[in-house]
């Protein structure tokens, strides 16, 4: 264990709602010693803060920042990167800048505090990373490519990590839920000029969008999908969380990915 006290010490990203603050609590709950971040802890308010987690500082677009929140993390057993940020836009509206800021957010900085965190993990033989994607990896949205691709990225980079720090105990998996009831599309960044020819289609898949979150299941079945994978001897390397997610990915081995496509139109008004 990484803590003085003999308590297993957690990093949680992202940790200020939703998700991540979902596993912070239920980490807390179960004995961890739990780091939480947030880009700006002192706006914070009390209700926002959890009780039993520490909150540290991360803006994941700036490496300096990055590079601060592993150092006052210091050594930790545990790593759930699922800070991120989502986007919504026809391509050919899309600026480069924003494209460039979704991934530095979404793949980049969690590539380099994931990076930062392994050598004390190797060094002392343990430790796990939990990596919070999405099905939007397996089941790419219209109007959601930038997004999408953050989140196949992610896919890839866990499968070929998780391969070369096996040897040194260290395990790492992917954890990709579907819609789950968060107020992310309070904080989407929507891209929609005025007069685009896309507008129709993109308001359709939008407000597709908004139904399915407010339908969905609460987050805490993600952190609960999280505990489980940290308890695991060997962790399969992906999972999927909300009954959808399973049906999904059960259907996508027996149809085309022309069929795929299809349903995934349909279900979006596309």
């Amino acid at each position: 264990m990484s803590s003085t006290d003999g308590r297993p010490v957690a990093l949680v990203t992202g940790a200020s709602r939703g998700i991540g603050r979902e596993v912070a609590a239920l980490l807390a709950e179960r004995g961890y010693r739990v780091l939480g971040t947030s880009r700006d802890p002192g706006r914070l308010t009390a209700s926002q803060r959890l009780p039993g987690v520490a909150y540290l500082g991360l803006d994941l677009e700036s490496e300096e920042s990055v590079h601060r929140c592993a150092q006052e993390a210091g050594s930790v057993d545990v790593l759930v990167n699922n800070a991120g940020r989502s986007q919504i836009g026809p391509l050919e509206h899309v600026p480069a800048e924003s494209v460039r800021r979704l991934f530095a957010v979404n793949v980049f900085g969690l590539v380099s505090l994931t990076r930062l965190c392994l050598p004390a993990m190797r060094e002392r033989g343990g430790g796990t990373v939990i990596v919070i994607g999405s099905l939007m990896a397996e089941f790419p949205v219209p109007f959601q490519s930038t997004y999408a691709a953050t989140k196949l990225a992610l896919q890839g980079f866990v499968l070929s990590l998780r391969t070369e720090v096996r040897p040194f105990g260290i395990r790492v998996a992917l954890v990709q839920p579907g819609d789950s009831r968060t107020d992310i599309q309070h904080h989407i960044e929507r891209i929609a000029p005025d007069g685009s020819p896309y507008a129709a289609a993109m308001a359709a898949v939008s407000e597709r969008s908004r139904d399915a979150v407010d339908g969905a299941a609460h987050p805490r079945a993600v952190a609960e999908k999280v505990l489980k994978v940290i308890s695991e001897k060997r962790p399969a390397p992906v999972y999927s969380v909300g009954a959808e997610g399973l049906t999904l990915t059960l259907a996508k081995r027996f149809v085309s990915r022309r069929q795929v496509e299809r349903l995934v139109a349909r279900k979006y008004g596309v």
